[in-house]
């Protein structure tokens, strides 16, 4: 538990330390070849985003020099993900938050890489969208597992995994009919974040607080919850809109 926090710690020091370094020197003023135009909105803000891309930009490197292709990181994402939910479902409540947070990783690189490379094309997308599902379903699945006895918990749980799916689904059948819709406050991103915190700090706030384990995994589950329901039923009146 305190090796968590210490290390969760000594990761946020490091990524505050470097913002400046970024804030200010020239890779800022750059253009990204590895980026999309459109990515859509983030919830810290796009300063934060095209940070990280270039605090990642190291791994990007040895996954090219090591000959490591998209395809390698969808899979390594999917793993991520399994593992992830079977951590949950054992207890293993923080190693499972670093492990989705490992997944999110390597479901930035895919892309990055692929355009990299010039491979980036429709077959990837749809591999890259559909086994990010897979990923996301097996920590879920996890997650149920470990509150699998508790009502509310559970019914946060099966709320959060349906949400997270007709985000992606309303994003996918919109498109499917000419309507690219990216808004809302609720992305894959944004459930990586919430769920792998959530669980990485759990442990240590239940010691700190005095309440039973799972108290703060719970919280975030439930913000999953509402939070992808609101914007899978915001892209659905959104697109219907843009459709009448």
């Amino acid at each position: 538990m305190r090796t968590d926090i210490s290390v969760l710690a000594g990761i946020l020091a490091i990524a505050l330390l470097s913002m400046p370094v970024y804030a200010f020197g020239p890779a800022r003023g750059r253009v990204d070849p590895n980026e999309i135009e459109d990515r859509g909105s983030f919830v810290l803000g796009s300063f934060v985003r095209n940070w990280f891309y270039w605090f990642l930009h190291p791994l990007e490197k040895v996954s090219l020099w090591l000959h490591l292709g998209p395809l390698f990181h969808n899979l390594l994402g999917v793993a991520f993900g399994v593992a992830a939910g079977v951590l949950f479902a054992v207890g293993w409540v923080n190693l499972a938050g670093w492990a989705i947070l490992l997944g999110g990783v390597a479901d930035i690189l895919d892309g990055r890489i692929a355009r990299a490379l010039g491979v980036a094309d429709e077959r990837g997308a749809f591999l890259d969208s559909t086994l990010d599902r897979f990923a996301e379903v097996g920590a879920f699945v996890g997650l149920a597992v470990l509150f699998g006895r508790r009502v509310v918990p559970l019914v946060l749980v099966t709320t959060a995994l349906g949400g997270s799916l007709l985000v992606s689904y309303a994003r996918a059948r919109g498109e499917s009919v000419g309507i690219v819709c990216k808004q809302g406050v609720m992305q894959r991103a944004e459930r990586l974040l919430i769920l792998a915190f959530g669980a990485i700090l759990d442990p240590a706030v239940a010691a700190w607080s005095g309440r039973a384990p799972g108290a703060l995994l719970i919280v975030a589950v439930g913000l999953v919850a509402v939070g992808t329901v609101g914007t899978a039923v915001y892209r659905t009146v959104w697109i219907a809109q843009r459709l009448s």
